[in-house]
């Protein structure tokens, strides 16, 4: 695929993470959104639905994990490194949901803080911003190995 293709397929990706963050009070359940933007201090734990909360926040999710493979894939062009981020991301969204739903069954008695960045690795694409510069970076190392040995 043309390189100039690439970037502007990889640019509208980026684009529909954004869409998903700016869409997301819209689109997705999530009663902690305006909780942990204010009140989160002064207020107690707002209520909130388990199963439609972690439905929601799996659909999150999915959206930008789906997206974020795109990316990966446009980026190195190589299937073994979207079928590793595939492993990834399932396996950090098993865990980090598991500890969500602790935290949040627990009533936040640890603090709002491990709950706030828990939570925000699950809705926000956070994963791809340390999965590129990895793969780049490994992509590097083996071309720079093949030259030198």
């Amino acid at each position: 695929m043309n390189k100039w293709l690439r970037l502007g397929v990889i640019g509208v990706l980026v684009f529909l993470l954004i869409m998903v963050r700016s869409l997301g009070d819209r689109m997705f359940y999530d009663p902690f959104i305006d909780y942990f933007r204010n009140d989160y201090l002064y207020v107690d734990i707002p209520g909130f639905k388990f199963l439609k909360l972690f439905y929601h926040l799996m659909l999150r999710y999915l959206a930008n994990t789906l997206i974020s493979l795109a990316i990966i894939y446009f980026a190195f062009q190589k299937k073994s490194l979207v079928i590793f981020s595939m492993k990834f991301y399932a396996i950090a969204f098993v865990i980090l949901s598991i500890i969500y739903y602790f935290l949040l069954r627990n009533g936040m008695e640890n603090g709002y803080l491990f709950t706030f960045y828990v939570r925000r690795f699950l809705i926000h694409p956070v994963f791809i911003l340390v999965l590129l510069p990895a793969f780049y970076y490994q992509e590097k190392l083996v071309k720079t190995k093949k030259f030198s040995g």
